[in-house]
């Protein structure tokens, strides 16, 4: 497994010199390596009713805070459902983390944690967020669901170094085309600065992916975040591959890779609504424009095609939803059901009944998908939590308290 595992990692590299990919992969091997899940995907968890949000003036001060959160005994965050048992991990050539117990780190999160100790923190955080471009804005959402994916939401995605003898999580093939660092910067040193040492990168990552939700979504969609995580202290470039869905996973693969981190199918179905904004660099689904066996729509292939095409060899990039490429809506399920998406991972949600039955539903209520896309982004936020005992607050987020 060893040497399959090397094989695709050079065949991404094959794909990316010199430049980034979206989705981190060129075209797919001829058959990738199978997930292997010995447990069926958790029941879907009921939707968590978010409240509504205070509507956002930045230029009136922040609305008087509610009753204080004493962050050392903060508020237990209890999932809707029981947490179901961690399945069974799968057969990788290097092994990741152990598989994530939600309802126990959960415990340590709390929606408003940091109002006695940096009043402002969620506020700062979305006013970096709110001058962000819209493209930046999709990528502070992928930058969240890439911490998550691999060690917990913990910031180890953010590092640029911590292991001298291996390179961090951030320079691995799925994230080499990551943006909005330099968001994630800005608001944890105006943080800093305000209220000292106090409030963890892995929480400014969350709530700036919440805040991200709320502008590209036009301030319709809005939910609290949970907060409480604690920075990681590992940061190893081995383990993205494993952890991170590829663009050509299949839809089994995708249920078994969700799974693994706690999250069922429903929300797998739910959270791949965020390919509705972003880009893609056109490695990440080049085998799709060419394949006689590729449904995508005859059209969009053209146009493709025809964006895609270089002469000096440049990865170029395409929007991945062509209806609207800036809103995060629910129009990439109609997207799925017109064969008008990019990547194989997409189309495969219509190869199974449980994801299409899903996929109609979301296209068909808006409101039922955004409940759920809320209430899914929180429960990925409650992956492999870290706490005082396994991690620390980090004074610079992209290097180590004793570096």
């Amino acid at each position: 497994m060893a040497k399959l595992t090397a094989a695709l990692t050079v065949l991404a590299l094959v794909a990316c010199v010199g430049r980034p990919c979206q989705a981190g992969y060129g075209p797919p091997p001829p058959t990738p390596p199978p997930y292997t899940p010995t447990t069926p995907s958790p029941p879907p968890s009921a939707p968590i009713t978010p409240s509504s949000p205070p509507p956002y003036t930045p230029t009136t001060p922040s609305p008087p805070p509610p009753a204080p959160v004493t962050p050392s005994t903060p508020t237990p965050y209890s999932p809707s459902t029981a947490s179901p048992p961690p399945p069974t991990p799968i057969a990788l050539s290097s092994p990741p983390p152990p598989p994530p117990t939600p309802s126990s780190p959960a415990s340590g999160l709390a929606v408003g944690y940091y109002q006695k100790t940096c009043y402002r923190a969620e506020d700062i955080v979305r006013e970096a967020v709110r001058d962000a471009s819209k493209g930046i804005m999709a990528g502070l959402i992928r930058l969240f669901f890439h911490d998550c994916f691999v060690r917990g939401c913990d910031a180890s995605v953010l590092l640029d170094t911590a292991d001298p003898n291996s390179a961090t999580e951030k320079f691995g093939i799925p994230n080499l085309s990551l943006r909005g660092f330099e968001v994630i910067d800005a608001a944890k040193a105006r943080i800093e600065k305000e209220c000292g040492n106090v409030v963890s990168c892995a929480d400014i990552v969350a709530f700036a992916g919440r805040d991200a939700t709320y502008f590209l979504s036009n301030k319709k969609v809005y939910f609290d975040m949970p907060a409480g995580r604690y920075d990681g202290l590992v940061s190893l470039i081995n383990e993205t591959l494993p952890n991170l869905p590829p663009p050509f996973a299949t839809v089994e693969q995708l249920k078994a890779g969700f799974a693994f981190k706690g999250l069922n199918t429903d929300e797998m179905v739910t959270l791949s609504g965020a390919h509705t904004i972003g880009i893609s660099h056109c490695s990440s689904f080049s085998d799709r424009l060419t394949s006689n066996s590729s449904d995508m729509d005859p059209s969009l292939k053209s146009t493709l095609q025809e964006q895609c095409q270089s002469n000096s060899g440049t990865d170029n990039t395409v929007v991945q939803d062509n209806k609207t490429p800036d809103k995060l809506d629910n129009k990439y399920y109609k997207n799925v059901l017109s064969h008008e998406v990019l990547f194989t991972s997409d189309a495969a949600l219509m190869m199974a009944t449980d994801t299409s039955d899903a996929v109609r539903a979301n296209a068909k209520d808006t409101n039922l998908w955004e409940e759920k896309f809320k209430a899914a982004m929180v429960k990925m936020g409650a992956i492999d939590i870290k706490t005082v005992a396994n991690g620390e607050i980090r004074r610079s987020c992209r290097i180590l308290n004793t570096n």
